[in-house]
This record gives structure tokens, sequence and C-alpha cells, in this order.
């Protein structure tokens, strides 16, 4: 026999408001024009400006009353009539059809994206000056698989016994790789010096090869590149001067000339990177001691619902309403315009909300690092993390990383991003925590000081930090070295 029994269970589950405004709460204001800009194409009830009507704006604004006693979404109203026509006699009030969902501003595999500079890509360039050999059509084919074998950095690292297989199966086109070495040779010559190099030794051999081969720097360099590759790599620079027999300013002048060199050549004119490019989302002053903050223009944008969608209500709501055709074609007509309605009153209060919950948390950060503003003096940094603001202005701590990511502000001394503001603590002798981004700072100037023919190890580096005050393990010192993409002491010899 079947049974039925009744559970009663407690969910948590986001509105669509909610969602309208975490999204558009978490990106800059590079972006943010570009979403208004494809909302008012979508919703006609929706406009630029600030004249709105008294009538429409009371009605949409009662439920927003400016204040900043709001928790993370805030509250968001539904319409239960408009001048005098009952919306409830022909659609249900939860219904959220037509909403937006999918597609609504950045999800969370593109939220780091920032805006691009559309260029000429590295395969147009190949391309075309391949255009310029005289090849028959089956050599056109292989350098045209050449080229697209060519990875972001200029490299083919695909076997070249791979691409001849690739233009059987493909192109029908049966070769050897005499053929194909004799075809990649001929893009080697191509701009820039470099390109289709099978690994790093062979590219810096390529560019070294189109400099003054009179120059006895450039003959010593590509001797050291061809012969004596792993020594340089490891910079065993004595047993290369012994091998060579050269004295120390040839070796020098040699370096020189192969550290000057591109290692990644496809990096030049490629337009696949991003070229990411900085627009402050708020501004700090210093008027006289006192910090302003305020928001970037762009980032508090007028708008207003559309008056015209508005008296189209009341136009319905005179209209006879015999007739179950007529009836059904009211019912359509008003289930569209409220929906609209809907969308525009959401997304102007999300822009309102998102106003306010980044000038709060921007100005609870100027308060928490208010010495560095003052100045600029990166010593003066406090130790400080998304807790920590969280905790000030009473919201998640997920507020906070959305407000924090891929925003920036512009002080008198520069632009920076909000994520440069936090950073964890370090214990001092003094008791006191100092900020992890001073440590680094100190670690920079102790490396950009040390002997060049004689680098710092690790473990220096830590006795000297702790001779400061700071109290920090080696592994740690390791952990920061590497955030500033700093090499080992090994590395960072030079003669």
């Amino acid at each position: 026999m079947q049974k039925l029994s009744l559970n009663q269970s407690l969910q948590q589950r986001l509105s669509p408001q909610q969602i309208q405004f975490i999204k558009l709460l978490q990106i800059p204001s590079a972006e943010l024009e570009q979403r208004i800009e494809e909302e008012l194409e979508i919703n006609p009830a929706l406009e630029e400006g600030m004249d709105m009507d008294e009538r429409v704006k009371d009605e949409y604004d009662d439920d927003y009353d400016g204040s900043d006693d709001h928790d993370d979404y805030g509250e968001y109203g539904e319409y239960e009539t408009y001048e005098g026509l009952d919306v409830k006699q022909y659609l249900n009030q939860d219904d959220y059809a037509g909403y937006k969902m999918q597609g609504d501003g950045w999800g969370d595999d593109d939220r780091d994206a920032m805006p691009v500079v559309a260029t000429s890509t590295l395969a147009e360039s190949l391309v075309q000056q391949l255009g310029f050999l005289r090849l028959d059509a089956r050599q056109e084919a292989i350098g045209m698989q050449l080229i697209g074998s060519i990875e972001e950095d200029g490299y083919i690292r695909r076997p070249l016994r791979s691409i001849c297989n690739d233009l059987a199966f493909t192109q029908n086109i049966y070769t050897n790789e005499e053929e194909v070495i004799g075809l990649l040779k001929k893009i080697q010559t191509f701009e820039p010096a470099g390109i289709g190099a099978r690994d790093l030794r062979e590219c810096l051999i390529l560019q070294l090869e189109r400099k003054d081969q009179d120059d006895f720097a450039v003959e010593t360099a590509i001797k050291i590149i061809d012969s004596f590759f792993d020594e340089f790599t490891k910079k065993h620079y004595e047993k290369i001067q012994r091998r060579l027999d050269i004295d120390d300013d040839t070796l020098k002048n040699s370096i020189k000339v192969i550290t000057r060199l591109n290692p990644k050549p496809g990096s030049i004119g490629n337009g696949d990177s991003a070229a990411a490019y900085l627009m402050a989302d708020f501004i700090v002053t210093n008027n006289n001691g006192k910090l302003d903050v305020i928001l970037n223009s762009k980032n508090a944008p007028e708008l207003r619902v559309s008056r015209s969608f508005a008296e189209m209500l009341d136009t319905y709501d005179k209209t006879d309403k015999n007739g179950s055709a007529q009836h059904k074609s009211i019912k359509e007509t008003v289930t569209f315009v409220k929906q609209k309605l809907d969308a525009a009153k959401w997304f102007i209060d999300a822009i309102k909300q998102r106003q306010q919950t980044l000038l709060k948390t921007m100005k609870s950060i100027v308060e928490f690092q208010h010495e560095f503003f003052l100045d600029g003096d990166e010593s003066k940094l406090k130790p400080m993390i998304l807790k920590d603001i969280a905790n000030r202005i009473d919201m998640d701590i997920s507020t906070v990383s959305r407000v924090a990511n891929s925003k920036s502000v512009q002080a008198d001394f520069g632009i920076y991003p909000l994520k440069y503001f936090f950073s964890e603590g370090i214990a001092t002798d003094s008791g006191e925590d100092a900020s992890s981004r001073e440590v680094k700072n100190i670690l920079k100037e102790l490396i950009e000081n040390e002997p060049k023919n004689s680098p710092l190890s690790d473990d220096k580096l830590e006795k000297l930090l702790n001779k400061r005050g700071y109290n920090i393990a080696r592994r740690t010192v390791a952990k920061y070295r590497e955030q500033l993409n700093i090499p080992v002491a090994r590395l960072r010899k030079q003669l």
C-alpha cells in the first residue's frame, strides 16, 4: 500500500532581482555603460534621463528610501495596481516569464575578464607574408598548415611527423619531413624574428642570425647559444668563458646581446592577447587632509521608466473588455507591458543598490587605509582582509569580494586596483602586524640592492628581514619572491 507523507523544509533561493544585483555589482565601470546600453535596447520601458513624471516616479520609488540601512540585496516591491487597472485580473504576480536571466552581465567563468583592444592577429600577418612567396598550391597548403600549428607565443611544438600526417588525413597531401622543413625555413624568415622556432634555442639563434654578423659580440653569442646553451641557462658563465677563451668584456657584451632578444616572438602584434585597460570606478581626493570619495560618473547613470509605457496601461484600462478574443488580446498586451515595467524597475533599483554598496565599501576601505590615501606611502598600508571590511559595513564577505573584483580607485598619486589594498599581516618584534605588501616591498628593495655577481639566497634574505624586525620564515620569503616574479639567486646572477 502506498503511503503519503508531508515534509517541511527550509530552502534559500535567490530572486531574479537579487541575481540581477549580484551580476551588476561585480562588473567594472568600463563594462557597466555597455550593459546599460544593452538593457536600453531590449527594454523599451527603460529610458535615460532625470525628468521622470512625478506620478510614475512616486509609483516606482515607494520601495526605495535612499538610506544605507539595507541588507546585501535590498527589498523589491511588487505592482498591485496601476492607475486603477487591476493587473491581478490578468496574470499571476509571481510570473517572471520573459525576465532576462541568462547572459545578463558577468558569470563566474568570465568575472575576471577585462575590456580588450582589437589589433591584427599574428596568423593574419604570417598568411599575408606567405602570399609574397611564389608558391604552388601544394606548397601553399603546407605553409598554411605550418602557420596554423604556430602557438600564441610563436613556437611550433607539434612534431613535424604529426604535421605530415595531418596533411595526409585532412588535405590528402602526402609529404615528408624534408619538404616540411624546407617550407618551415622560409616561414622562419618572416617577421617577427624568431617566429616558427621549435624550441627556445632555435628561437634565439634565428634572432641572432639577423643581427650584424661582423660584430664579434654577436658571433660569440651565436656560439654560446649553439654550443653552450645548457651552461647559459644555468648561468655557468665561468665555464663558458674558459671553453671559448674570451675575456670578461666580450662575455659581458655577448650576454647583453642575448638577454635583449625576445623569447616569445608571437607576443608581438598578436591580436588574440587581451590588451586590458583600467578605468577608475572611484575617485579619492585629498582636500586639506579630508579624504572625499566619489563614484566615477559612468558608475552613476540616470535612468527612468518610460512615460509612454506607463500611460499605455491607462489606455488599456479604458478599453472595452467585452468579448473573449478582445479580453485575450488585452491580457497578452498587459502581460508584456507589465514584464517590461517590472524589468525596468528592477534594473533601476539594482543600479541604485550597486551605487550605494560600492560607495559604502570604498569609504570603509579609505577609512581603514586612511594614512596611505593621504600621501600614497606604501609603508603605511595596514594588513586588511575581506572580512575586515565586511564587518565594518555589515555585509557578507562575498559582497565585498564582488566589489573588489575588477574595480579600481584613482587617487592623487595614481590608479590602484582595489585588490591592491587587501593583504595578510606579518608579525613584528614590536607586537604589531605589518602588511605583507610592505614586506614584499622591502624584499624587492633588498634584491635590487644585492651584489649582482653574488645574489642573496632565501636564507640570507630571511635573516635580513628578521634583523629588521619581521618574523618571517624562509618558505614565506620564497613565496613572496615567487609572487613578485623574481627568480632564485642562481638565476639572478649577473656578470
